[in-house]
């Protein structure tokens, strides 16, 4: 794909997020209405994506691997995020832990894949979300917890509980699963999923547009950029080791490379909120994250494609 072409589809994305953006400022969507466009998203139209790009797939037990990365990625994100403040107070490390790690895939990075890289980068992202879901739902906060001191953070049958009221979390697992035994969906169900699934990114992106928000104090300018600094760093690297290093075809090492400069899981906020944090500077990092994300995957499309 040629960069004029990826320039294009990009810019017509970001138009999207400007539209959200300009609409809720006018008075045409309110605050809140941020949670009902985020329930489709999360709850039919994302959904719908995973079915559709399973559909006629199969998939190795091998493939299991591009789940282990996403978890990987996430814990390095935990670890670098309790190390860098190691001398500062424990809400500080909870801070760093829960703003650092996890990615925000099927929300914003999968419209993108789904765009660029069709259903076979899909499928990727969708293994490598997998395990990404289990740092973003619940793996992030119960370090953030134990960081702070607050006991032992959410025990394991908790997060697995949240795990479980993930619908697309569910869905990934469900689709996987039938993909590993050979079971193929009725056409029917696959049609009506693509339908639905068409609408994916633009809903996805119009919801981030509605709820884009920069609340934080300026003289938190340092902290986040400090965050941010590291964790587009660290991407860069990974994103580096997962192309040129990783032994898996080309377009998994593709999509992958694009995958770890997702912008922050979009639960960071309301994790931080939970643990008394600093929910202004949170909310900050997540949404300059997004803008920082959209130039470095425009980026890394035009560079892997």
């Amino acid at each position: 794909m040629g960069m004029t072409a990826v320039l294009s589809r990009a810019a017509c994305f970001i138009g999207v997020i400007l539209l959200g953006y300009g609409l809720r400022r006018i008075g045409f969507f309110k605050e809140e209405d941020f949670h009902v466009l985020s329930k489709i998203v999360l709850k039919i139209t994302l959904p719908a994506a995973i079915v559709f790009s399973f559909a006629d797939k199969e998939i190795d037990v091998s493939m299991l691997v591009l789940s282990l990365l996403g978890l990987g990625a996430g814990l390095i994100y935990i670890g670098i995020g309790f190390l860098m403040n190691t001398r500062a107070s424990g809400d500080q490390k909870a801070f760093g832990i829960l703003n650092l790690s996890g990615y925000n895939i099927g929300n914003f990075t999968l419209p993108f894949v789904q765009s660029f890289l069709g259903p076979a980068g899909v499928v990727v992202t969708s293994l490598f979300d997998t395990g990404n879901a289990v740092v973003c739902l619940g793996g992030a906060y119960s370090a953030a917890a134990m960081a702070k001191g607050e006991g032992k953070g959410m025990p394991a049958a908790q997060i697995l509980k949240t795990l479980a009221k993930s619908v697309p979390f569910d869905t990934y697992m469900i689709m996987t699963v039938l993909c590993l035994l050979g079971i193929r969906l009725p056409s029917q169900a696959v049609s009506f999923a693509g339908i639905i699934a068409d609408g994916n990114a633009f809903m996805a992106m119009l919801m981030i547009g509605v709820g884009f928000k920069l609340s934080g104090d300026k003289s938190q300018l340092g902290a986040m950029a400090k965050i941010l600094g590291i964790r587009y760093g660290v991407a860069a690297v990974l994103s580096c080791v997962f192309y040129f290093l990783l032994p898996l075809p080309l377009e998994y090492r593709q999509t992958l490379a694009i995958l770890v400069f997702a912008p922050v899981a979009s639960a960071a906020p309301a994790f931080t909120g939970d643990l008394k944090g600093d929910i202004g500077l949170s909310s900050a990092v997540n949404s300059m994250s997004i803008l920082i994300s959209i130039c470095c995957i425009v980026g890394a499309i035009a560079v892997v494609l």
